[in-house]
């Protein structure tokens, strides 16, 4: 899992030009949004990407969305149990 958090981490950084934010500056448990890292909607339509692009994870209730895109831990646990690829 740590691997898949680390990846997760990179993917987010890289994806968002997050270029001043390392992957150890992001708690696994902090908000993504609002407070704790500071997304937006937009954001949360690249991290949707990701998860097609890399994990084959489809996600279309958005209701789905603001428990899996709670945390990174979230986010991994959700790709854990849900992965295609």
């Amino acid at each position: 899992m740590e691997e898949l958090i680390l990846d997760l981490k990179k993917q987010i950084i890289e994806a968002l030009n997050l270029e001043e934010i390392t992957p150890e500056d992001i708690d696994n448990d902090a908000p993504l949004f609002g407070e704790g890292l500071g997304l937006d909607s937009i954001d949360a339509l690249e991290i949707i990407v990701i998860l097609d692009k890399y994990y084959g994870i489809k996600l279309s209730n958005a209701a789905e969305g603001k428990t899996v895109f709670r945390s990174i831990n979230s986010i991994a646990e959700y790709i854990a149990k849900h992965r295609t690829k």
